[in-house]
């Protein structure tokens, strides 16, 4: 599923960005999603007030898998209202993933061996090794999973600063 280039970002006159240069390509956008291991996640409570929480996560199959309790602030405002934004930590090399954001349904098989080895290659070092099984029964922890609708990335701002669109 890797999204369409729209083009440029719709950004006021004055930050010279352009419809000349190169777009940034997305297999850039998706190593530094793959690769990353701090991502910030902005959800709206149910009266309207923004709320952006620190998550760890994977980005596999050009989503967002990331676990924690069902009552967490982020978890408890994504079930009134799915939608949501993703942004990696960094300033300079930018991405933004707009989409919504569920449960997912208990993950067993392949999925649970992929995701605990992913989790498991970027955590280990922090002490984090979930088995593949970790996600499989209502008593495991929650796994939520984002479904990327649309983004924006640049690594040289205003230059390459690029949109993109999930379909």
């Amino acid at each position: 599923m890797s999204p369409r280039i729209l083009g440029r970002p719709e950004i006021p006159e004055g930050y010279g960005v352009t419809e000349e240069g190169a777009y940034l390509p997305w297999a850039d956008v998706h190593d530094w999603l793959v690769e990353s291991t701090e991502y910030w996640l902005a959800t709206t409570r149910p009266d309207g007030r923004p709320h952006v929480v620190p998550r760890w996560g994977v980005w596999m199959d050009d989503r967002f898998w990331y676990d924690g309790s069902p009552q967490t602030r982020h978890a408890r405002n994504l079930a009134t209202n799915p939608a949501c934004a993703l942004h990696l930590e960094s300033g300079t090399t930018v991405t933004i993933v707009e989409g919504s954001s569920r449960p997912s349904d208990p993950i067993s098989g392949d999925l649970g061996e992929r995701l605990s080895a992913e989790y498991s290659r970027k955590y280990k070092r922090l002490g984090y090794e979930p088995g593949a099984d970790a996600w499989s029964g209502e008593a495991a922890g929650g796994m939520c999973v984002l479904t990327p609708e649309k983004g924006i990335a640049w690594s040289r701002f205003p230059d390459d600063m690029t949109r993109y669109a999930f379909d």
